[in-house]
């Protein structure tokens, strides 16, 4: 039985079996089609068996529990129904081989879920009410279960990582003279357990190995939430193949991505923090146990800029006439909702003058084995890590780009590139060691959600239901994405803290945490409690984790501020020497708080509005700010500021989501027709959720 979830409000099902076996290393190997809407090519996955996990980290909880996968069925390994009509030839920097792949112009004849052999299928659901149990049950195969969704999947093999030249290194053997799965498995485990100075050595093999041949095709199964793949006769994870190849390819309407036009009206794609994760882009393992690397070519139209979460500042190989490739890669293990993509006609914004001194901090530099030095001891999983880098240390400035639509480029250059530089050295110098040795900032379009970029989390609470699968709590719900009380909620807790316990404890603690916990998921209780415990006793005033929770975390409201409260109730003359004395000047931060506690009036005279607008210059400030002084205009039918919401709505659409509900519930007809007047000038360039949530509203 599939499982067919309400996406209006149901929790999202983690499927994958990260128990048994975990992904340890992707390679992604894609074309990017703008005319088709599609990104299409494989991707191979290498894993590790329970075994040897479970040795290192014995408090992995069960991500999967059911009685039996007797339920699971699966069509026969066939050749792609789609015709391989054009074999292209693949170069890069990693030298990769050739290999056929189906062609973008026949139709895909498998099944709506991708189903590899075009016929219907019972699900791989088992008594859970969304896991299947892939332990071994006698004469049973194991079964790999991905998450996935929206993908249609055409043939899945196993990699013959033994063909590769030099991998016998990796065994026991001299000579690779008999090649069996239990080779190919150990050389597979020697290689993801590579010591992280050799990182090199270990992309370049894990770049061979995806582009060795396959050496048998593997029986596989979608539905509509996971990838499930079998070997005949390999009944553990020990014995499944542990290099596999995916051949698949994104659909037009699938989740995890957004096909749109930039400012100058360039078509773009990029991933948008969506419900789904990355599970509409590649199949992958969600759950927060499944920490990996990857490394990824990606292939576009020459006149495009493909940039990703890489460690690398990735230039173009051009390969052929019109046809350019990048290739990134991150030595960091990190969940797989980090893997970021975005392909567009950026342009890359430079700074015009550059300091010495910029030049001196912000070389770049590629670590080397003799660069490591164990500088400090490191709780994470192994990897070449910067806290143990010397030069690392003490980089204050590190190589950073900024891309932008071309209408944009001037602004970038007289604003943005100017305040990197020192944001970054402000950064390094409260927190320490930045933990990425690069960093790419890109001007996205208006309707990128920017409130549904997901933080992965290691809290557990989150993925698990009553009936004990594991899941996102209401993670399919649209409207969740735009709920941001708890990051304002976060944001001001910070502040209290930095105001109770001094800007110098409080720094000093957040350096020393960055330091602890760098490369790890953490849990709110992880911060709070080292925070108390590397605090004088005298400055604790009372505090503890639980009234923090329960003050903050668990409750409502803010302290009040009365100021304005005041001046809103004050008799209209005034001397202007009065009013200058009361109208401060205040940060963002501090207005985002000012209006937050004015919503809470049920009447502001127009007076006070316009004083508001006047001495703050309200509709210049940022997002944050604008949305709550839209709030305002809107609560007190402010008629003079309406271009202000129209043009909120416009340029900040996915925060203006809330604004569209006030507009309609006020029940007044001119704040109707203004909300309904917005949304059919964006709804065509809304991202597909925000559009879903303000249509229920207006219609």
């Amino acid at each position: 039985m599939d499982i067919q979830l309400d996406p209006a409000g149901d929790d999202l099902p983690l499927m994958a079996n990260t128990s048994h076996i975990l992904v340890k290393h992707y390679v992604l190997d894609l074309d990017v089609d703008f005319e088709s809407q599609v990104i299409e090519g494989t991707i191979v996955l290498f894993l590790e068996d329970g075994n040897r996990f479970k040795k290192q980290n014995s408090s992995i909880e069960e991500a999967c529990q059911s009685e039996s996968n007797k339920a699971c069925n699966f069509g026969m390994p066939e050749p792609c129904h789609v015709p391989v009509t054009n074999a292209r030839t693949f170069s890069s920097e990693m030298e990769y081989n050739d290999f056929a792949i189906c062609s973008k112009g026949e139709k895909d004849t498998s099944d709506k879920d991708g189903n590899h052999d075009n016929q219907e299928h019972a699900s791989g659901i088992s008594s859970s009410k969304y896991c299947c149990d892939t332990g071994n049950h006698g004469s049973e195969d194991f079964l790999l279960v991905l998450d996935c969704c929206d993908l249609s999947v055409l043939k899945v093999e196993e990699v013959d990582v033994a063909a590769v030249p030099g991998m016998e290194k990796f065994t026991r053997s001299p000579e690779l003279t008999v090649v069996s799965e239990e080779l190919r498995n150990q050389i597979v485990r020697e290689l993801v357990t590579l010591p992280a100075n050799r990182w090199r050595e270990q992309l370049d093999y894990y770049a061979r190995c995806s582009q060795a041949p396959g050496c048998g095709e593997l029986l596989f199964d979608t539905d509509t939430w996971s990838l499930q793949i079998r070997k005949t006769g390999a009944q553990t994870a020990t014995d499944f193949p542990h290099a596999i190849r995916i051949w698949y390819k994104t659909k037009p309407e699938g989740r995890s991505v957004t096909w749109t036009s930039d400012q100058s009206g360039s078509p773009c794609v990029y991933t948008v923090g969506s419900p789904v994760n990355n599970r509409a882009l590649f199949p992958c393992q969600e759950p927060p146990v499944a920490m990996s690397t990857w490394q990824a070519t990606v292939r576009a139209a020459a006149s495009f800029v493909v940039l990703m979460s890489g460690e690398n500042s990735a230039k173009p190989t051009q390969l052929w006439e019109g046809c350019s490739s990048w290739y990134y890669y991150v030595t960091m293990p990190m969940p797989a909702s980090t893997f970021t993509i975005a392909v567009g006609c950026w342009t890359e914004v430079k700074m015009e003058t550059c300091s010495s001194a910029d030049l001196a901090t912000e070389r770049p530099f590629s670590p080397s084995e003799a660069d490591f030095r164990h500088v400090g001891v490191c709780s994470h999983m192994e990897y070449p890590c910067r806290f143990q880098n010397a030069s690392a240390t003490t980089q204050e400035i590190i190589p950073h780009r900024v891309f932008a639509p071309v209408c944009l480029t001037g602004a970038c250059q007289e604003t943005l590139v100017q305040l990197i530089p020192p944001c970054l050295s402000a950064a390094h110098s409260v927190l320490g060691t930045h933990p990425f040795s690069r960093l790419d900032v890109l001007i996205v379009p208006a309707n990128f959600p920017s409130l549904g970029m997901a933080r992965p989390s290691k809290d557990k609470t989150g993925h698990t239901s009553d009936s004990g699968a594991s899941v996102i709590k209401h993670g399919l719900n649209p409207e969740k994405i735009f709920m941001q009380v708890h990051y304002l909620k976060g944001y001001f807790l910070l502040r209290f803290l930095a105001e109770r316990l001094g800007d110098e404890t409080y720094f000093s603690f957040l350096r020393k945490f960055v330091h602890a916990f760098h490369g790890q998921l953490i849990l709110s209780q992880d911060f709070l409690q080292m925070l108390l415990e590397n605090i004088p006793e005298e400055k604790r005033l009372e505090l503890s984790v639980e009234n923090i929770y329960q003050d903050w975390l668990e409750s409502s409201g803010i302290p009040k501020v009365t100021k304005w409260i005041r001046v809103n109730r004050r008799p209209r003359k005034r001397k202007r020497r009065e009013r200058e004395e009361v109208f401060e000047k205040l940060l963002p931060d501090q207005l985002v708080l000012l209006l937050e506690h004015l919503l809470e009036q049920k009447t502001l005279s127009p007076r006070t509005l316009q004083s508001l607008q006047r001495t703050y210059h309200l509709q210049d400030q940022d997002a944050e700010v604008r949305h709550r002084w839209c709030e305002l205009i809107v609560k007190h039918k402010f008629t003079k500021a309406y271009k202000s919401v129209e043009r909120f709505l416009q340029e900040d659409q996915a925060m203006g989501v809330y604004l569209y509900g006030e507009l309609m519930v006020s029940e007044d007809a001119r704040q109707q027709q203004l909300a309904r007047r917005c949304f059919e000038r964006t709804r065509e360039q809304m991202d597909r959720s925000s559009a879903q949530v303000v249509a229920d509203m207006l219609f």
